[in-house]
């Protein structure tokens, strides 16, 4: 029997019937209703029952929209050259403070480091900032977290001048450059952690 129209299968057939593209897509336009006629819109719903199902003849899964979570925009001094975080947090200062940038600026020089290696971040401008926001921007390997208020809510856990490292990243929480610039015991302590990092 020789079947012109594909719509009289399932007519014909009782089992599942699977279409190829082009059959399927002439099928839906000789299965589509005529839309009804000076009904109101509540008979139309009491109408109206679903199509069932046609399986799809392919065998790939359809696509599906994929989701992405924006990442943050933050500012900050640098350019993140060798993914080294300096958190800072100076509320006055965009970044840090003239005279602590040139102290900081001093000690990475001994760590052969120079200014764009570094990413300078103030969490003063961002106070409700986690670091688990932090970590998919700058993708540090290492940070420096230069006094208590520097600390991101979601790692407050760290203990002064005691580095930690976890996931690839080493964390260094140590003094801020106020308590630093009247201590030279800080000082000394401060240098002897960052050599490490």
């Amino acid at each position: 029997m020789k079947v012109e129209n594909p719509a009289a299968f399932r007519f014909l057939l009782e089992d599942e019937l699977y279409l190829l593209n082009a059959d399927k897509m002439l099928y839906d336009k000789i299965a589509e209703p005529e839309p009804p006629i000076a009904q109101s819109p509540s008979a139309v719903i009491e109408n109206t029952k679903p199509e069932p199902a046609t399986a799809s003849p392919s065998l790939a899964p359809e696509p599906q929209p994929v989701i992405q979570t924006p990442v943050a925009e933050f500012k900050y001094k640098g350019q993140n050259l060798k993914n080294f975080l300096v958190l800072t947090h100076y509320k006055t200062d965009e970044f840090i403070n003239a005279g602590h940038l040139t102290a900081l600026e001093s000690i990475l020089k001994r760590k052969e480091l120079g200014p764009d290696d570094v990413a300078i971040f103030n969490l003063a401008n961002y106070s409700e900032t986690k670091f688990s926001q932090l970590k998919p921007f700058f993708k540090p390997t290492k940070v420096l977290v230069l006094g208590g208020d520097a600390l991101p809510q979601d790692i407050k856990v760290l203990k002064p001048n005691k580095p930690v490292t976890s996931n690839g990243i080493t964390v260094l929480y140590s003094y801020s450059f106020d308590e630093m610039m009247s201590n030279v015991e800080y000082k000394k302590t401060f240098w002897e952690l960052v050599k490490t990092l």
